[in-house]
């Protein structure tokens, strides 16, 4: 997988304001990177998991969250870290929204230029602009589809849970508590694919763009504007 190459796509074509991210769900130490940063070790506390999302795609920084790492309910339930995890129709956590438990001991989340790791999902913020430009080119694939989430809880379970379950491309409502603890802002979506449709994706981006279909969007500019009487040069001047 050449992550440069989907890096370059994304940052060329979909300009996201915050780094594209590489998730990779890790089943022991042993699997992480040494630059990881795990937040109770070399931080000193346990975050919310949408909170370490928000530190690699700010800040830029590795960041590996265990169990211990991991203080929201809503992130363990994602990560199969629950000895029970919560059940019923009525539960916002939903099964489709929750890993397998015990299968995982990290999540791993780096920006993707920095990765050195074959990411499970690419994940990106963005405006809906250049979500639409991420949708366009996904449904380009090979029985391409997109599914759109809005649930408007715990979408840390969508980012990580249902996209390995689902190994589909998504367009997720950021949640409340990705607002609050995450700093997602008013204007951002979220856009999640499976790492192994990313090269595709990545040149689908190219040819939709070859096409006509731009980011930022082209508007309607070539002819002459309908001005109101006010700004119109008169004939005789």
């Amino acid at each position: 997988m050449d992550l440069k190459r989907i890096n370059e796509a994304l940052n060329t074509y979909v300009r996201p304001q915050t780094f594209p991210l590489a998730l990779k769900l890790c089943q022991s130490e042993t699997d992480l990177p040494e630059k990881a940063r795990m937040p109770v070790r070399d931080m000193g506390y346990p975050v919310a998991l949408c909170q370490a999302i928000g530190l690699s795609r700010r800040f830029g920084w590795t960041m590996a969250v265990g169990k211990e790492d991991q203080c929201c309910y809503g992130g363990a339930a994602t990560m199969g870290f629950l000895a029970k995890p919560p059940q019923g129709d009525d539960s916002p956590f939903a099964a489709e929204k929750q890993l397998e438990t015990g299968k995982y001991g990290y999540l791993l989340t780096a920006a993707l230029e920095r990765a050195d790791f074959e990411p499970d999902v690419v994940l990106l913020y963005g405006n809906s602009a250049q979500v639409m430009r991420l949708t366009q080119s996904a449904s380009r694939l090979p029985g391409g589809s997109v599914n759109a989430i809005a649930s408007g809880f715990g979408d840390c379970g969508d980012i990580v849970a249902r996209s390995m379950h689902s190994n589909e491309c998504q367009v997720i409502l950021p949640s409340g508590g990705d607002r609050i603890f995450g700093s997602t802002q008013d204007h951002e979506m979220i856009f999640t694919m499976p790492g192994g449709k990313a090269e595709e994706i990545a040149g689908a981006l190219g040819d939709t763009h070859k096409a006509g279909f731009r980011y930022p969007v082209l508007t309607d500019l070539r002819h002459p504007p309908e001005l109101p009487p006010f700004l119109k040069i008169p004939d005789n001047s």
